[in-house]
């Protein structure tokens, strides 16, 4: 029947024209899976640094996130060399001033010394006795000088009270008045530190004669 011959040769152009739809649908879909794969694949062989570049040029270049994690870096930055410069500092003050204790305990020690010194000195018979603690007192004060001890207050120098303490006055007509004219006890510098202040006597000026 000829009417039924036309009917079944526009059904089949008709699915055959349905295959080449799905078959390029099948296509077209293939080729966005295999595009979303390889763009899965370049994503995760980026860095996370490249992540970011990527977010800052293409999808927030103003990004307010990024600013205020810029930010936070920075300041953790800043606080860590703070950390890093207080504790450097607070090491060198605890071994410089590491013997300050000893020394403290040590200096009546050197004050005993020298007075056996001054005393003996006046004596001839106490020679052979005043060099021994000559010795002994030199290899104290090289030792405390290599741990930065400096004495302070001597005779002739201009009084100053962060360094001097002054016990008394005495009148002096051959030294200004203000003048450290005897040192009682010698004071000790550990770097610029005080230990002790030297306790001082300090010239003053002599009253003006009066004339009988």
């Amino acid at each position: 029947m000829p009417e039924d011959k036309d009917k079944q040769k526009h059904n089949n152009k008709a699915s055959t024209g349905e295959e080449a739809e799905e078959k390029k649908y099948a296509g077209e879909e293939s080729t966005d899976n295999g595009k979303n794969e390889a763009e899965a694949d370049l994503e995760l062989k980026l860095s996370r640094e490249e992540l970011f570049s990527l977010c800052r040029e293409s999808i927030c270049g103003e990004c307010e996130f990024l600013q205020e994690q810029k930010d936070l870096a920075l300041r953790a930055m800043a606080d860590a060399e703070n950390f890093k410069k207080r504790m450097v500092r607070e090491k060198e003050e605890h071994t410089k001033y590491a013997v300050a204790s000893f020394i403290e305990q040590a200096l009546p020690v050197i004050d005993n010394l020298e007075l056996a010194l001054e005393h003996g000195r006046k004596n001839e018979a106490c020679k052979d006795l005043v060099q021994g603690v000559e010795m002994t007192l030199n290899m104290f004060h090289q030792v405390l000088g290599r741990n930065n001890l400096r004495q302070v207050g001597r005779e002739g120098e201009p009084f100053d009270p962060v360094y001097h303490e002054a016990m008394a006055q005495q009148e002096r007509e051959d030294m200004e008045e203000g003048t450290v004219c005897h040192v009682m006890q010698k004071g000790y510098l550990l770097g610029d530190r005080l230990v002790r202040p030297a306790k001082v006597l300090v010239s003053r000026k002599c009253p003006p004669e009066k004339n009988e």
